[in-house]
Parts: structure tokens; C-alpha cells; sequence
């Protein structure tokens, strides 16, 4: 039987999504029967933008993109390749003048919400989060969707019949590697005999669900109106597993009956551009490929596919600094005919062309492996869309900045280093904060590897298609993206319940420089300030104030009103945080406080360079009265010692005290180990500091010495973690001084302050010795300098 039925039917194309031997194919077929429509499989909303594929500007991999008008998070994708079938058919029409027409369901009523006739199914799920309705569908119709509860892979099914293993590697023997006409001449053959066996595996299992029926009968409805207009003329480009349907016999009034009463919401549609990576099944695409870019390889390179393939190869291994020559290509194209030969297949696959690259090229090796399958295999293509393409005005403004500050979206991932003191790149880094702020990701910030001062950024830019999607909702905001982001900061601000997510939204605002959007947010600060009593709220919220005030000094955002508002919450901390230290803390509940002592600690050294005048003295006091608290945990205790120590604010004599005093026999070994944890441990120098104190060193010794067994099991733990912590070179030098203990006594001697140090170590300071060293190290800070 032909493709026609009975010799007079339309032309049923059946095809793989994004195969590149259905692609040729299908030109082969439409060129012998000389349609005078073509009909794809593919949302009708889609049909007044086919005009913009003939466009020079247009350069696949593109996606037709439909959502929902006033809900743009609600999407689907349809995406096309150069090497897909529909991109062919799409593209022979036009350059012909043949009408071509999109035939699926519409996107009107396969993004409304489930319900009505369809049973729940027709929704296509909600999901917003960057999974693709269109993608589901194609998903659903070729990689397995089958029986309400049997899936199936139609490919699978067919290359186990026909003895293979791999249905990849059956579907390129069968239908990559083919002539356009086949080995028989026949350009119909491939297709009357996929057709086929799509109707036997229906017979066998079943038709698919019900959202299957739904859209062949819209399909069905469209054939018969196409039948009026052209007769039986047309062709049908679709997925080879709906042929059987649109072939079989059915009424109008049965497919009216199945599509009455579908829901309906109003779509918008456009291009949008589209990777070869989201083409791959990897990247989670259900109609996706394994091997993108050799697929696009192999439909381009019309004669000595592999050779080229392998030039290609060699060439990416150069530029690797590899070194790979003319010789190594000729030998790898000789292992992967021989390869072929072997397995009884036509030509070489994909798999014979790695196995011979990976053999010859990579001296057995899969490091440089894995980089070809990343780069040529699957590939980084990313395709380009016309300006006359439909957008919303924000992506148009987004559009036009990225060419001013030259910008270009990529799909690979790349670093950008921005020094903020030039104009251009201050003007990149609040486009990419403004962008984030509305939830388009384009740019995440990383850490720089070089300086980490406040006048540099490091972003890692990565264009995915879905940000299309990100973009078309954040328009509801404005029409640029200045005020856009304005508008969203304002929103969140006044939405927000709690205080750390306006002091969040605070900080954002001065990264991305909307000063018309802080007055909105400063009031919402503060008053979530003055409503929160819980000091821990307050401890996270202190820190990106402060952050803020660094950010917009050094942006030239004006932010006095966020120091007040900084200052005020500061007060307010060191009111509230000695009485919630006291208050029977268990210790999860202690080491959550140390770490809000820490950040606030940091945060006030930022509010006092700022000119918050005396709030240093009054966070020093509050540490001091923490450290001689014998009700505040031993963790937190050590760790106000070892702040006001640090700064300077302590003298050692009055250190040596309070430890004293936390490791006497009267403290609970559990809580003397928290406070020599709090004090010594967190990795901020505390191995270096008992280097250097022998004092210190000698009161822990002291403690360690007197512990008592059965408790020394219960604070080992403790200990471990605070000097594992500890680097090799410090823990060595702490092993020795406590093996041989310090002159004069040992370490009771040192824990009375008794007499000189180990060798090399002495109890104060010899200033002509740290004289002798003074010009030397003026000229090595010199040099550094320069």
C-alpha cells in the first residue's frame, strides 16, 4: 500500500522529530509528488509567523514558543532544527510558493488548564519551571507514551524486531544512512513501510491515551478542510505514530464529538531561538536526541561524512594543544570503516567514528572523549531569530543593551570579569542585576579568582531558551528593564513578610541600581524592623545592610537613609542579644547564635567605617559581657573573648583569666570544650594564635591533663573538630610544643604564666629582633606594590 491511501489519498509523511535522514527524505518525497499543500504537525497559531523562517535573519535551531497571554510562565515549545523533517517541509513550501499550514492542536486549548472533555490530560501539566509543554508533547507522542498505563518506545520495539540492541544505531542503519530515494529508487518506500509498522504496533498496543485522540482528531478536521480547498493534492508532515489515525476511516461528526467543549485560553506565539544541547535527550527533552551535533553534521556534509566529521575532531584536539596530525585522521577513518565492516553495517556510526577517535586520536584516553561528545556531539549551537519577530517591549529593551554594551547571548557557559570603575562595565553588571532581580538568570555571579575587592564582579553568562519565557513574564512589570526591575523591587517590598527578605531585596536594589525603588523598600525595612523582636531575625538582616552601604559607596548610590535604618537595627541587637544568650540555650541552639555573633561582628567593622559613631564601643561592651557571663554558654563565651582578643580590646593578661576561669575543675567539661571550640576553633586563625601564646596553650594542656575519662569520651568530639580544623603545618607545630612541653616547668608552669617559651618563643615581644627585619619587609610590601 503507498503512503496515498488507496492510490488517491493525501501524501502521510510519518517522521522522527530532528532526524536528519527523515529530513532528507521528506524533501526526496515532497519533490517527487509535487504537493500543492504541506501540512506539519505543529500549533496553528504558528501559521502566521512560517513567513519569518524564509527570513535571512532566521538561522535554526528555533522554537516555535506559544503562552499564555496573561499568564506567560504557562508555555510550550516546538523546536526545530535545520536537519528536522518540519524545518524541510516548512522550507520546500516557501521556496516553492506552496501554502504550507500547522495542523496540531492548538495552543489555545493545549495550555488551558485541565478539565472539560479532555479528561485532565489535555493540560499538558503546569510547569512553570522551565519544563516545556511542547517538548512533553513530542515527549509523549515518539519517545514512549503508549496505553493509560503501558509506555512504549516505538523505536525500541522496532530495532529489537529487527535483532538490534540500540534503537539509535538500528534508526541510523535504516534511515540516516539511506539516499534520499534509498537503495530501490522509491522516495515513498521508507515511509509506506514506517507507516506500517506504526499501524502494527497500534494493533498490538493500543492507540495511546486519550490526549493522543484528541489531537488526531483535530488533525483529521484540518485534513478535511485542506481536502476542500486542494482536493487530495497535499501532503502530511507529522510523527510517523499518528499515521495509522489520520489514514483510518472516521466521520466528522465523531472527531466534532471528541473535541467539543475543550477548554480555551487566549496564546500569544513567536521564535524564539533554541541549542543544540536542549535538543539532547540528556538535557531532559523527551523527543530529544542523543548526538545533536553529529546529526547536523551528517545532514550538511552530503559526501564523506566521516572524514569530515574527523577533520572536525582533530581540529578540536589542536586546539586543545593536543597534539593530533594529518596521520592520525587517515587512521581513524580506517579503524571506523573496518569497525563498520565488522558489525555488518552500511557505514559508520556514530559509534564506530568515537571508538576509533578514542582508539587513534586519544591514545585510549576518555578525558579528551568526553570533551568531543560535550562539543561536537551534542554541540553548543545557539540559533538566531529575526528582529521582526513578535516580543514583548522588555525583551526589545533587553535586546538593545545587549548590543550597546556588546553583550552577546551565547549557549555555552563564559566568564565575565567586570571592573566596576569603568562606566561600561558598571552599566553590564546593573543590566545583569536587573535581570536577576526579575527573575531572568541569564548571569550568575561566582567569585572572582583574582581580587576581591569591591570594585570587581565575576558573572558566568549561559543563554538557555526558556529565559524567552522568563522575559515574556517579567513584562507584566514594564517596558524596560529599568523600570521593570523598579516595579518588581516595589512589589516584593511590600509583599514581604519578613525582615530578612526586605534587607535581601535592600542590597539588590543597590547592586542593580534602582534608586527610585529604595524609598519603597526602605520603608517597608523600616517597618518590619520595628515590629521584629526576635534577635536572631534581626542578627540576619544586620549583615546585607551593611553589605548594602559597602555596595552603594562603592556604586555611588546614595544610601544614608539604609545607615540609620542599619544603625537603629544594630542598637536593637546588642539590647536584646545578651538576655537571649543567657536563656538555656541547648547547643544547636548556641552554635546558631555564635554564628549570628560572628556576621554581626563583621557587619558592625563595616556600619563603624561608615561613620555609625561609638557603635563599635557598644558592641565591644556587649561582647565583654557576654565572655564574663557564666550563664552564656561556653561557646559563645570563648567566642566573645576571641573577638574582643582580636581586636584588640582585650589584653592577654584578662584572655589567660577567663580561660582560666571556663576550664577550672568547677566548669562542666562539656561546656569548657565549647568554649575552647568557641575561642580556638571556626578556622579563623585560632591554630596560629596558640602557636604563638603560650599562655593559652598551657591552660588548655592544664585542662586537657585533668579531664576526667568517662567525660573525656563525651567532649572528644568536641576537640576533634576544633583542631582538625587546624592546618598540617599548625597541628605539627602545636604536637610539638605539646610533646615537649614548654621550658621551666611544663605546661602547669605555663598555666601559672611562668617563665620563658619553647625555643623559639618567648613570653614578650624582643623588639630589637623585630627591628632587624623591618627594611626587609618595607621592600618586599614595596615590590608587591608595584
Amino acid at each position: 500500500m503507498s503512503p496515498r491511501t488507496e492510490a488517491r489519498g493525501p501524501l502521510l509523511l510519518g517522521v522522527r522529530h530532528h532526524g536528519p535522514g527523515s529530513a532528507r527524505a521528506v524533501r526526496a518525497a515532497l519533490d517527487a509528488a509535487r504537493p500543492a499543500a504541506v501540512l506539519i504537525e505543529g500549533p496553528p497559531e504558528g501559521d502566521a509567523l512560517l513567513a519569518l523562517a524564509a527570513d535571512p535573519g532566521m538561522r535554526p535551531p528555533v522554537a516555535l514558543l506559544a503562552h499564555v497571554a496573561d499568564d506567560p510562565g504557562r508555555a510550550a515549545f516546538w523546536p526545530m532544527a535545520g536537519f528536522s523533517p518540519e524545518w524541510a517541509a516548512i522550507r520546500w513550501a516557501q521556496a516553492r510558493d506552496v501554502p504550507v499550514r500547522f495542523i496540531d492542536l492548538p495552543a489555545a486549548h493545549s495550555l488551558a488548564p485541565a478539565g472539560g472533555a479532555t479528561d485532565g490530560t489535555e493540560g499538558k501539566e503546569d510547569r512553570r519551571d522551565g519544563e516545556h509543554q511542547g517538548e512533553a508533547h513530542q515527549r509523549e507522542e515518539h519517545q514512549g507514551e503508549a496505553l493509560d498505563s503501558v509506555r512504549l518506545d516505538p523505536l525500541g520495539v522496532l530495532a529489537e524486531a529487527a535483532g538490534y540492541d540500540d534503537p539509535e544505531r538500528w534508526w541510523e542503519d535504516v534511515v540516516e544512512h539511506r539516499g534520499e530515494a534509498g537503495a530501490g529508487g522509491d522516495p515513498l518506500g521508507a515511509f509506506e513501510a514506517v507507516g506500517e509498522a506504526m499501524g502494527a504496533l497500534r494493533e498490538e498496543y493500543g492507540a495511546g491515551g486519550h490526549r493522543d485522540l484528541v489531537r488526531e482528531a483535530y488533525m483529521r478536521q484540518r485534513m478535511r478542510a485542506a481536502r476542500r480547498e486542494f482536493g487530495d493534492a497535499y501532503a502530511v508532515v507529522c510523527g510517523a505514530w499518528h499515521v495509522p489515525a489520520l489514514r483510518a476511516r472516521t466521520t466528522a461528526a465523531a472527531d466534532k464529538a471528541l473535541l467539543a467543549k475543550l477548554p480555551k485560553v487566549k496564546v500569544e506565539t513567536t521564535w524564539v531561538p533554541w541549542t543544540h544541547r536542549r535538543l539532547a535527550r540528556a538535557g531532559g527533552y523527551g523527543a530529544g536526541i542523543t548526538s545533536p551535533g553529529w546529526y547536523a553534521h551528517l545532514f550538511a556534509a552530503r559526501d564523506r561524512p566521516v572524514e569530515r566529521w574527523l577533520t572536525k575532531v582533530a581540529g578540536l584536539l589542536r586546539e586543545e594543544d593536543r597534539q593530533v596530525s594529518s596521520a592520525h585522521v587517515i587512521e581513524a577513518v580506517r579503524l571506523a570503516d573496518t569497525l563498520a565492516a565488522m558489525r555488518g553495517r552500511p557505514v559508520p556510526g556514530l559509534t564506530e567514528t568515537l571508538e576509533a577517535v578514542r582508539a587513534v586520536m586519544c591514545e585510549g584516553s576518555d578525558v579528551p572523549l568526553a570533551l568531543i561528545e560535550d562539543r561536537l556531539v551534542v554541540g553548543d549551537v545557539l540559533g538566531e531569530v529575526p528582529d521582526a519577530a513578535p516580543v514583548v517591549p522588555l525583551q526589545r529593551d533587553m535586546t538593545r543593551q545587549q548590543r550597546s554594551l556588546r553583550l552577546k547571548a551565547e549557549a555555552q557557559d563564559r566568564e565575565l570579569e567586570l571592573d566596576l570603575r569603568k562606566d561600561t562595565d558598571a552599566a553590564k553588571s546593573l543590566l545583569l542585576h536587573r535581570l536577576r532581580l526579575l527573575g531572568i538568570d541569564w548571569g550568575v555571579p561566582v567569585a572572582s579568582r583574582g581580587s576581591t575587592g569591591t570594585f570587581r564582579e565575576t558573572w558566568r553568562l549561559r543563554w538557555e531558551p526558556e529565559l524567552a519565557v522568563r522575559v515574556a513574564e517579567a513584562g507584566i512589570w514594564g517596558t524596560t528593564v529599568l523600570g521593570a526591575a523598579t516595579a518588581r523591587a516595589e512589589a516584593e517590598a511590600a509583599g514581604a513578610d519578613e525582615l530578612g527578605a526586605v534587607t535581601a531585596l535592600a542590597e539588590r536594589c543597590l547592586l542593580a541600581g534602582l534608586s527610585e525603588a529604595l524609598p519603597a523598600v526602605l520603608r517597608a525595612l523600616a517597618d518590619r524592623a520595628a515590629l521584629d523582636t526576635d534577635v536572631a531575625g534581626l542578627a540576619k538582616a544586620l549583615p546585607a545592610l551593611a553589605r548594602s552601604l559597602r555596595y552603594g559607596d562603592v556604586r555611588g548610590t546614595d544610601a544614608a537613609a539604609l545607615g540609620t535604618v542599619a544603625a537603629g537595627l544594630a542598637e536593637r541587637i546588642c539590647v536584646a542579644l545578651p538576655p537571649a544568650c543567657a536563656a538555656g540555650l541547648d547547643a544547636d541552639a548556641a552554635a546558631e547564635l555564635r554564628g549570628h555573633v560572628d556576621a554581626v561582628h563583621g557587619a558592625i567593622g563595616l556600619l563603624g567605617t561608615a561613620g555609625t559613631d561609638g557603635l563599635r564601643e557598644r558592641w565591644s561592651a556587649v561582647l565583654g559581657t557576654l565572655a564574663g557571663r557564666d550563664t552564656v554558654p561556653g561557646l559563645i563565651r570563648g567566642r566573645a573573648a576571641r573577638l574582643l582578643l582580636d581586636d584588640g580590646r582585650l589584653p592577654p593578661e584578662e584572655t589567660a583569666r577567663l580561660m582560666g576561669l571556663s576550664l577550672s575543675p568547677a566548669s562542666a567539661p562539656a561546656d569548657a570544650a565549647g568554649w575552647i571550640e568557641g575561642f580556638a576553633g571556626g578556622g579563623a586563625g585560632g591554630g596560629t594564635l596558640l602557636v604563638h601564646d603560650e599562655r593559652l596553650l598551657g591552660l588548655i594542656d592544664a585542662w586537657l591533663v585533668s579531664v576526667p575519662e568517662r567525660a573525656f569520651v563525651d567532649v572528644l568530639p568536641l576537640l576533634r573538630r576544633t583542631f582538625g580544623a587546624y592546618e598540617p603545618g599548625v597541628k605539627r607545630t602545636l604536637g610539638e610544643l605539646a610533646r615537649r612541653g614548654p621550658s621551666g616547668g611544663g605546661a602547669h608552669a605555663a598555666a601559672a604564666g611562668a617563665g620563658a617559651g619553647a625555643a623559639g618563643f618567648a613570653p614578650e615581644l624582643d623588639e630589637g629582633r623585630a627591628d632587624a627585619v623591618v627594611d626587609l619587609v618595607r621592600l618586599l610590601l614595596a615590590g608587591a606594590a608595584a
